[in-house]
């Protein structure tokens, strides 16, 4: 059964914009892991942070950093969530989390499928 669906898309140029005008905020949304990838996956993956946030039902509290997109050995995205973003999902049910990311002609996208 699905419990959530969450869509967000980001221009790159101006998410890179952003990062270079407030170099903190790559801190605040990324993890460690994350921090080192191009603009294009950055945007991409602040994509999917954002529509998870919108698949949980946009939760009050929600850290950045308890939600992290990582890559199976086949290249596919998916979600490692902990804390804030981990409690959400267990409160509501979620047991498997499917994530596609994009990035073409200046835009990234991410879309957030949230079962129980």
């Amino acid at each position: 059964m699905i419990a959530g669906v969450g869509i967000d898309v980001v221009d790159i140029d101006r998410f890179e914009e952003s990062l270079e005008r407030t170099p903190a905020m790559r801190e605040r949304l990324f993890t460690e892991a994350e921090r080192s990838r191009p603009p294009a996956s950055l945007a991409a993956r602040f994509a999917a942070k954002e529509a998870l946030a919108k698949a949980l039902g946009a939760p009050t509290g929600m850290a950045w950093l308890d939600a992290e997109v990582v890559n199976e050995a086949s290249g596919d995205p998916q979600f490692e969530i902990r804390g804030s973003v981990l409690a959400r999902a267990e409160a509501i049910g979620v047991r498997s989390i499917h994530v596609s990311l994009s990035h073409d002609a200046g835009i990234a996208s991410a879309v957030v499928v949230l079962e129980s």
